[in-house]
């Protein structure tokens, strides 16, 4: 019987390649189009299976690019509703990077996992990720605002009320102190929309509405990448929170038609609850609950 040969290794420009497309996929069409990709690029490249010590040893370059690739399967399943995958692919990244010393990459994965912690309800686990993420130099501006963000978030659901404030007034001076040559490639994505979103949603946890509703129409309402339409998710949760009756039946009535087409499923879990609790909602007006109604209709299973 003639022995199969091994199969060779992805090269590093292979897979930072496939790390180009998924993050296109992702930007343009939303995680729940990316994730047949994901499992594609499982298939062909075994080592995204394997056990990250079994990969000891190998040229660093490559590891770096691996771990680049899970941080962006582990970011892609998450906003896609995979969770329990998204851990073990964080998981996978971070080991990795800490494999061939890619503090960049492992300060990523410590923020994305931050962030998956504060979806499933953990923010004790998402504080403690973001308080990883510091080393022994002053982070980049980019990167300590976005740390600062991701301790917003927990702090708010921890139910701390002038902390979060603090924290995300912090991330603002931060982020203005503008781009600098120690930032790392990734910090592209982590602009003045961003930053706003963030800061209204924020705001939104803390139930201040009058702040949080500008902040968030401002982001939902900018042109940018598909994850983003979370913004207009929880703007939507924000008018309902504050009894904004005529506003919300006339977000909805944008949002309905192409629900269906969104690809974070994030996006949509949040849509869902918020018209769900509209529905049901007595103080809400017939006209609001019967929009709510044909949202859920709308969103995708």
């Amino acid at each position: 019987m003639t022995p199969v040969p091994p199969v060779p290794p992805v090269p590093p420009a292979a897979l930072l390649a496939e790390v180009g497309h998924l993050v296109a996929l992702d930007t343009e069409h939303g995680a729940s189009a990316a994730v047949p990709a994901v499992r594609e690029a499982v298939r062909r490249i075994p080592d995204l299976s394997a056990e990250p010590a079994a990969l000891r040893g190998q040229d660093a370059d490559r590891l770096a690019a691996l771990a680049e690739l899970c941080e962006v399967i582990g970011w892609i399943l998450f906003d896609a509703g995979r969770y329990r995958p998204a851990h073990r692919m964080n998981a996978r990244a971070l080991a990795l990077a800490r494999l061939c010393g890619d503090r960049w990459t492992a300060r990523l994965v410590l923020l994305n996992h931050s962030m998956l912690s504060a979806h499933t309800g953990r923010p004790r686990a998402a504080l403690r990720s973001a308080d990883r993420v510091a080393g022994p130099r002053p982070l980049p501006a980019r990167v300590a605002s976005l740390v600062l963000v991701r301790r917003a978030h927990a702090t708010a659901l921890l139910g701390a009320r002038r902390e979060p404030l603090e924290l995300i007034a912090r991330a603002r001076s931060r982020f203005l102190d503008g781009l600098s040559r120690r930032d790392p490639h990734w910090a592209w994505w982590i602009d003045e929309t961003e930053l706003l979103g963030h800061h209204g949603w924020v705001q939104a946890r803390l139930r201040r509405w009058d702040r949080a509703i500008p902040l968030l129409y401002e982001a939902a309402t900018a042109p940018g990448p598909a994850y983003r339409h979370l913004f207009t998710a929880e703007l939507l949760s924000a008018l309902a929170g504050a009894g904004a009756w005529r506003e919300a039946e006339e977000l909805i009535a944008r949002v309905a038609p192409r629900a269906a087409a969104i690809g974070s499923v994030r996006t949509t879990e949040t849509l869902g609850r918020t018209a769900a609790g509209l529905r049901r909602c007595a103080q809400a007006p017939g006209g609001v609950r019967d929009a709510a109604a044909f949202l859920l209709e709308s969103l995708p299973a």
